[in-house]
Order: C-alpha cells, then structure tokens, then sequence
C-alpha cells in the first residue's frame, strides 16, 4: 500500500506540474499608479483606449504585466493591441492570452513591457475594440426616426492590480444622451462624459457604466466574406471578393417611403453608400450581383490607392441585408517573390471594406499556381487553418491547390499582410501551351482522317425529312414568340397615347410596330411554305395562326379607333371602358387559341 499510495502521489504531483505549465500568476508588487481610459463610442464599434502607468513596488524586476478584459464585454473583444513610447516611436508590444489558477471566469491577455526595475514605472496604451456591443434601444425605429443605442461597461478599469487614480472619458457620436450613470465625480462636457477621478480601488473592482444616448452611424456588418486570390506566373494576381452584408442597427418599423426618403432627407441611420479601398495598382475593377453589374459605383484613382465608392440598389435600413461580389486584378511583381523554385507570397488578410470595418466570418482562399508544392501559411495573427482543397480550370491536370485560412471577427487592425511560402517547378509553365499544341494537333489530324473517310452508308430521307422540320418548327416558334410580344407592344403604344395624347409619337409607335409585324407574318409565310413541301401537318395549324393573328389585329385595330376617338371627345369615358372591356375579352380569347395551337407544334 505504501508503494501504491507513492505512486499515486507522483502522478498527482505531474499531472498538477502539467496544468500549471502554461498559467500565469498576479504579481502584487505591480500597481497601477494612475489611469486613463478613453471609450469611444461615436460609430458602431466601442474603441477603449487604457493608459496605464505600471509602477514596480516591489525588489525584483519584471518584463510583462497581465491585462484584464471588461467582463461585461469581453466575449465581443475582436482586436486587443499595446504599445509604449520609444525614443522616436510607439514600440508595439507582444500581447498572448493567458489564465490564472484562481481567476477562471476573468479573459486576461499577457503584455511583454522592456525591463522594469525597483521604484519606475513605465507607461503602456493598450488598446481594444469590441463590435456588436451597441445595443439599439429602442430595437425597432420608423424611417423618421432617430436612432438611440445603450452601452453597458464598468465603471472602473477592471485590472488584476491596485489602482492608485484612475479616469475615464466617454466620447460620444451625439450631445443628445437620453441617461448615463451619475456616480460622482462626474461631468457632462457637450458629447462628452467625464468620470472620476476615482482613487486607490483594488484589483478585480466592478461598478456599472451605462449610457443611453443617440448614434445614428452606419451600423454596417459584414456577416461573410469570401476573398479569392487566385495566383499566376504568367505575371498577374486576380482577387474577389463575395460579400454579405446586413444593417445590425435598429430595425425598420413599418413601411418603407422612396417619397418621403429624397423629399425630407430621413432615414438617418440608413446606409446610402460606402468606399472601399483597394490597391493603388488595382485594375479592371467590377462591382456586381446576381442581377448583373451595378452601375452607381465611383471609381477614384489615388497616388497610393484606389477608392471605389459604392453604392447599393437601395439603401439599408437596420435588418436589411445585401449580397455582392467586387473583383480586380494586381500586378504579379509588386506582391509576389522568388529565389530559384521558392515563391513567397505577401498581401492583405483583408482590404478595407469600408470605415469603421466589422467582418463577423471571413474565409480566404488562395488558389496556387498546378505543381505548387510545400506550402506554409504566416499570418500575422490566429487564424484557423482549413483542409486544402483542389481547383481545376482551363488546362488543368492535377488541378491548383487551395489553401483556406478562415477567421472571426474582424476589423481595420486586422488589415494586416499575410505570407505564404511554396516552391514551384519553372519549367512547368511550359505545360499549359505544350497541351494546347498537342490538342489542336490531335485536332487537325482527327479532321484530316474524317474529311477522307466516308461512314456514310445509304442516305435516310425520312429522318432528314424530321429533321428538317424540326429546325423550322424551331424557326416558327421564334419568330411566334417576337410576334406575341408585340402584341404588348400595341397595348403599350396606346396606353402612352392615352396619356400624352401625343398623337404624332402614337403615330410614330404605330407605324415602327406595323412594320416589325408585317415583317413577322412574311417570315411565317415563308416557313408555311417549306413546311408545307415537307408534307407534314404543321402547315395547316401555322395556317390557322396566321387567321387567328388577322382576327386579333382586327381587335387591335378597333381599340385604337376607339381610343383615338376618346382623345377627340367624340366618345365619352364611360362608353369607351365598356367597348375597351369587350375589346380586351375577345382579344384575350383569341391569344389563348393561338396559344393552345403553339403549345402542339
């Protein structure tokens, strides 16, 4: 048993070893002498700026301090960076997640800071960005109404240390605040509250900072962003992006007025337009939809960028969305790198998409050049690395490899550079045009073989004969359909008379559409008379289309009498509805005979 119980302890002891490894610990001789935080809350992202002076009480030097996130917003925490005045400049620091044994519930970041000894002090700004924590309050707003949004923090700079003074400014985007928190000291400076200062507060001290106020700036979000580079040696890089959008702020309430929107200039916290910025060597740039290009876009070319306004089909109010996808193409040389076989690719993670950016999920693809091998991926932060995938194109063999990097919650500081490495073969660019040359020999040598040879065994007149009127069944059918369309361009003709009462234009309409149709019903003619030396019965019901199109140019003809008529005075409005209707019904019997005619062709 003492054996066993020995055992037992040492495995205890190792495994505790183990999961202890990778903690920190809270180091008291650390104070926080003095404070600033700087929450800016003027668009749609809370932007927190701490500056703290770190002052080391105790005897033994230290090179790195812990950060502790707001527990009210931590889980929204997207970007967390520090730096500390150098001699000329800011030297950014090297920030890394971390925990302590007794404090699991408190999000604590690692902050490496150069050498602090016994008795200095040292400052540090550290900065934080946290999208989706304005809340709009009330959710749901009309066109005409503004936006307000509530904030929730704490009141005190949330640390794992004692801090000796400690202030905080809460910037606004208006001077119209419906209710803050009044713990004093505290003032109210236009759109500005200043809190504190508040002295000599322990570690881990929580208060309640709540803000209603009103902010009617775009609360534009990306919710996913699908961004392909696709990579050639033949000296150029094409990049798109697919993007879906949605307008996270107060939702619309009621209907939607185009009117009222252009007369009265409401809808305030709506999204007309927004400018992305590209490259300065971006060329052939698209902006475009489902439904095809979108022409209220703006392109301006800039020394060292390219903005590209754009605007969407219509604008976004809070819970609308919109779906788009924008390319262009980028000069091989300025981003790609090589020594012998080894290639280095170095671009954006993420362009800027608009001001203020936030990007919920976003997947990059990076499609490589066919017999790209030992590829490696750095990124300038974490990102989750997806299985690598296969993309064939023209004159693919073995197809391109894909690599995917897939990341959450973005914003503007993550417009960073990433690198991939690989190596690919020189020689293999000779492939592609090697396969081009070898398939049009094969090409013409098939043709060579075939133009000598005849297969042809004995000639079948019956199914030359089918085929045959089936190329003209199609002819008739296309030209039936332009025929049928303007019939609506009758009805259209009149409709405009009857409005403008222009009777040049009408006569103008008319005759354009006489003419289409006449030259329409020669065309069948002809076809009648082809498929009428085939001897087949689709002669006699093209015959049958031909009367039932004189019977309803008849009903046409009547309408625009009676119609010319009510414009002269010479029928008053009431007779005319009732002719028209009679008119409309006998047209409409008509379109569906010849509509149950074409259907058996």
């Amino acid at each position: 048993m003492g054996k066993f119980g020995l055992e037992v302890f040492l495995l205890t002891t190792v495994l505790a070893a183990c999961c202890t490894a990778g903690q920190d610990s809270i180091n008291n001789a650390i104070v926080n002498s003095k404070v600033e935080r700087k929450i800016d809350l003027t668009t749609h992202l809370v932007k927190i700026t701490n500056v703290v002076t770190l002052e080391n009480t105790g005897k033994t030097a230290i090179r790195s301090f812990l950060f502790a996130v707001d527990p009210v917003i931590a889980d929204k925490l997207s970007f967390i960076g520090a730096v500390t005045r150098g001699d000329d400049e800011d030297d950014r620091l090297t920030v890394k997640q971390t925990t302590v044994s007794d404090q699991k519930a408190a999000q604590l970041w690692k902050i490496s800071i150069p050498e602090l000894t016994e008795g200095n002090s040292i400052t540090v700004t550290v900065e934080t960005i946290f999208p989706h924590t304005l809340r709009p309050y009330p959710s749901q707003i009309k066109q005409s109404e503004k936006q307000l949004v509530h904030f929730q923090c704490s009141l005190y700079y949330y640390s794992p240390y004692q801090t000796k003074s400690q202030s905080s400014a809460v910037t606004l985007s208006s001077s119209s605040i419906e209710s803050y928190t009044k713990t004093k000291p505290v003032s109210v400076t236009d759109s500005t509250i200043n809190y504190g200062p508040y002295e000599n507060k322990a570690a881990f001290t929580q208060a309640e900072l709540v803000v209603h106020y009103e902010n009617n700036t775009p609360f534009l979000t990306v919710t996913e962003l699908t961004r392909v580079i696709e990579v050639s040696h033949w000296g150029n890089i094409a990049v798109e992006e697919t993007y879906d959008m949605y307008h996270s702020g107060a939702k619309l309430k009621g209907p939607f007025s185009r009117y009222d929107y252009q007369r009265s200039q409401d809808g305030v916290s709506s999204i007309k337009s927004f400018k992305t910025v590209l490259p300065a060597s971006a060329k052939d740039v698209y902006y475009r939809d489902e439904i095809g290009n979108i022409s209220t876009s703006n392109l301006r070319e800039h020394e060292e960028s390219v903005d590209l306004e754009l605007r969407p089909r219509f604008p976004l109010f809070g819970g609308w969305k919109t779906h788009y996808y924008m390319g262009y193409n980028v000069p091989s040389y300025q981003y790609l790198y090589n020594s012998g076989n080894n290639y280095a690719l170095k671009m954006r993670f993420v362009d800027h998409v608009y001001d203020d950016q936030v990007v919920d999920k976003m997947t990059l693809k990076i499609i490589l050049p066919e017999g790209a091998k030992n590829i490696k991926l750095d990124t300038p932060f974490d990102i989750h690395r997806g299985k690598d995938e296969l993309h064939f194109t023209y004159l693919d063999t073995m197809g391109r490899p894909v690599v995917i990097a897939h990341k959450h919650n973005l914003v503007e500081q993550h417009i960073q550079d990433f690198t991939l490495h690989y190596s690919f073969q020189k020689l293999l660019l000779l492939q592609e045009p090697l396969l081009v040359v070898g398939a049009f020999y094969l090409l013409f040598a098939l043709v060579i073989i075939y133009v000598r040879l005849d297969f042809s065994i004995t000639k079948d007149e019956v199914s030359e004969s089918r085929m045959r009127v089936a190329g003209l069944v199609e002819q008739v059918q296309n030209v039936l359909d332009k025929r049928s369309a303007l019939y609506q361009s009758y009805e259209d003709a009149v409709d405009k008379f009857k409005a403008s009462k222009d009777s040049g234009a009408f006569a103008a309409n008319r005759k354009k559409v006489d003419a289409d149709h006449k030259s329409l019903t020669e065309q069948l003619k002809a076809f009648q008379g082809k498929l009428k030396q085939e001897g087949t019965d689709v002669a006699e019901k093209v015959a049958e289309l031909q009367k039932l199109d004189a019977q309803y140019r008849e009903q046409v003809t009547l309408g625009i009498t009676y119609a010319e008529k009510l414009i002269a005075g010479k029928v008053n409005k009431k007779d005319y509805l009732d002719i028209n209707s009679s008119n409309t019904a006998k047209k409409e019997e008509i379109y569906q005979k010849m509509e149950t005619i074409m259907a058996t062709l």
